[in-house]
């Protein structure tokens, strides 16, 4: 991590990089908080689901407009190919 990068996640217990890494998994992948506690378990890292919770509701919004400007932008159109089945020959 840059330096001030983690400026804004100050004073906490654990490491700014814990509580980065916990939130970019939240936010990537369909995780619930008690599977995070799992997966930073796994890496010998003691976490409580409601901490995560707290992390999110603290830190979320900020990460959130921090990335914000480096997605592409979505112009809110999209196609989908159409697509269709015979069944029985109709």
């Amino acid at each position: 991590m840059a330096m001030g990068q983690d400026r804004f996640i100050k004073g906490r217990h654990f490491a700014p990089e814990v509580i980065l890494w916990a939130l970019r998994r939240y936010l990537a992948f369909p995780v619930s908080y008690r599977d995070l506690a799992a997966m930073l378990s796994d890496r010998d890292i003691a976490v409580d689901h409601t901490t995560l919770f707290r992390w999110m509701q603290a830190y979320g919004a900020e990460l959130e407009q921090r990335i914000r400007r480096h997605l592409r932008p979505c112009t809110g159109s999209w196609r989908l190919d159409g697509t269709y089945i015979k069944v029985k020959g109709a």
